[in-house]
């Protein structure tokens, strides 16, 4: 059963009261539910509200692989930063995944 409409107002208030406990609680859902999680970015990324290297953060993943899965899945991409923050996570993320692990 979905939840009602209050529950998300109620949410919302507390967004603006609380808004770190409130992040934290939906990060703990969204980590719990990696369908949920892959929903949400998926549908974050193409609302163009994030670009492809910060979904592939939030995923997990690398960006090409994502591509990959996008492409697979039939989810249109939008390649090409929007931004100068774009670019920078793009890079971020890049640097990340380009480095050799670290030996313990």
């Amino acid at each position: 059963m979905p939840p009602a409409r209050w529950l998300i107002d109620e949410l919302l208030k507390q967004w603006d009261a609380q808004p770190e406990r409130v992040a934290q609680a939906l990060e703990r859902a969204l980590e719990t539910d990696p369908e949920l999680r892959w929903a949400v970015v998926v549908g974050a990324y193409l609302d163009e509200q994030i670009s492809l290297a910060k979904a592939a953060e939030l995923l997990g993943m690398d960006r090409w692989s994502l591509q990959e899965e996008f492409q697979r899945r039939g989810i249109p991409l939008q390649i090409g930063s929007r931004s100068v923050d774009e670019a920078r996570a793009e890079v971020r993320v890049w640097q990340q995944w380009s480095q050799p692990p670290r030996s313990s």
